[in-house]
């Protein structure tokens, strides 16, 4: 129960912390944060896994990229909507894929930091709409 917890405080800290220092004034930063909470079972894999959950790993990373790029140069909604459907991912990520490297307690923290993230950024991208993005 304390993973929860855990992360969406830090979801929370880092928002703010973000805003405080000015790093989310940036468009690239929620796109670079979907990236890292998007290749963390890569890690996770190279850590406790066969090759064959590695390149497993690797394609789901390799989707969330993919979303990361196109959100950051056409609309940042679609960063919140992944970083919010990574959280989703987590707590299924079990069903889909058997990671041994992946910690007891890392679907329940990186689930609720994920979604504690996209909330937070949809919630920034209301109040402060982005500015268009440079081609």
């Amino acid at each position: 129960m304390m993973e929860y917890w855990i992360g969406a405080t830090l979801a929370v800290a880092v928002a703010v912390f973000a805003a405080v220092v000015g790093l989310d004034r940036s468009r690239a930063f929620y796109p670079t944060v979907l990236i890292v909470v998007g290749s963390l079972y890569v890690l996770f894999a190279a850590m406790g896994a066969g090759t064959g959950v590695l390149w497993a790993e690797l394609a789901f990373a390799a989707l969330f990229l993919l979303a990361a790029t196109i959100g950051f140069r056409k609309n940042l909604w679609l960063v919140a909507a992944m970083l919010a459907g990574h959280g989703v991912f987590d707590f299924f990520h079990h069903s889909l894929i058997s990671n041994p490297g992946v910690p007891r307690w890392w679907p329940g923290f990186c689930g609720t930091y994920d979604v504690v993230a996209g909330a937070g950024m949809a919630a920034l991208l209301v109040l402060r709409p982005p500015a268009e993005p440079r081609v």
